[in-house]
């Protein structure tokens, strides 16, 4: 293909970054530009996009929408990503449903079709057995995982979401025994070092004491020892073993404990979050959070552009704010907490 420079230049952030490095010789040759990942077709139809601003999505089918919109997202064309977003979910959700396995691999593996993740999010919150009776469940990402077991309103029980959990661990780790009772304590750290993140947002107070016995306790091990203990406590004062503890019965620090919902960052964890939440209340590191929190994401540099006026766009006005930043080529992070 053959396309002006300066178009190219001021239209997709990606070949900007090309160009610059790649400026055109004196001799006149021209520049040359490789993108492999992207097919000649689908480049040509982004290339439309490019020079007339304009789509006809009516004309292609679902899986050549998907295909434009993973080329766009790697020409960092973000506002082509989020329109795009929006027509699959608005005009092809039934197209989506009868491939989900697809959408969401997609999905989680972009981290700028947020929409997209969210639509999956909420669709298996409604029906759980698109992803946990689907043949690929072994290699949904953590981060959908997540997603998916701290939301409120997951049409599942908590043992049935237990189960789930601990099938993916085991799935994740296929070297194990398959007989939990010949594990070493290396086999039970393997698991609670994969299962770290997805621990915190299971309720064992919604178990029956007998499910407790049967489905935690041969797992002790992976759990925090304060919380094991708490929970042992609890379920050995239940005489039912169909009985769950009622909210009395809870170790005061357990009480309606406090969730601090899955983050949507590419630089810190849930276990950083925790940490920033326990700086910015004047809280010792040993201490519970005792307050519901959430975070949200109000500007991300990869998606709204590393400029000084977008930043202030978006933020000014907004309270209590972190910012993060990670500095490039090292694991180092840096932030800063606004409480005005």
């Amino acid at each position: 293909f053959r396309a002006h420079i300066v178009v190219l230049y001021y239209r997709s952030p990606y070949l900007r970054r090309i160009l610059s490095t790649n400026k055109k010789k004196n001799d006149e040759t021209l520049t040359h530009i490789k993108l492999p990942n992207i097919s000649p077709e689908i480049f040509q139809i982004i290339l439309r996009y490019i020079y007339g601003g304009r789509l006809p999505l009516k004309e292609y089918d679902a899986s050549d929408i998907i295909k434009i919109l993973i080329a766009a997202n790697e020409l960092s064309l973000q506002e082509l990503i989020t329109y795009l977003q929006s027509f699959l979910i608005v005009n092809k959700a039934s197209w989506m449903e009868q491939n989900f396995d697809f959408i969401y691999q997609a999905s989680f593996k972009n981290d700028s079709f947020l929409n997209l993740q969210k639509y999956c999010t909420d669709l298996v919150t409604k029906e759980p057995d698109k992803i946990f009776k689907s043949t690929n469940f072994s290699s949904v990402s953590e981060k959908l995982l997540v997603s998916i077991i701290q939301s409120d309103n997951l049409q599942m029980s908590e043992i049935q979401i237990w189960e789930q959990v601990l099938k993916w661990g085991l799935a994740q780790n296929p070297e194990l025994p398959s007989d939990f009772t010949r594990y070493s304590k290396d086999d039970f750290n393997t698991l609670k070092n994969t299962l770290q993140h997805c621990i915190p947002f299971i309720n064992f107070y919604n178990f029956t004491s007998k499910e407790f016995t049967d489905k935690v306790l041969p797992f002790k091990r992976i759990l925090p020892k304060e919380l094991y203990k708490d929970l042992l406590e609890t379920f050995l004062n239940l005489s039912d073993p169909s009985s769950k503890p009622n909210n009395e019965s809870k170790p005061h620090m357990f009480r309606e404990t406090p969730k601090l919902r899955a983050i949507d960052s590419k630089i810190i964890t849930y276990q950083h979050a925790e940490l920033i939440l326990k700086w910015v209340n004047r809280l010792e590191i040993t201490d519970k959070l005792t307050t519901n929190f959430k975070f949200k994401l109000l500007f991300r540099g990869s998606r709204d552009g590393l400029t000084r006026d977008k930043f202030h766009e978006i933020c000014d006005g907004e309270s209590h704010t972190v910012t993060i930043v990670k500095v490039n080529g090292s694991n180092e992070i840096l932030g800063g907490y606004n409480p005005i």
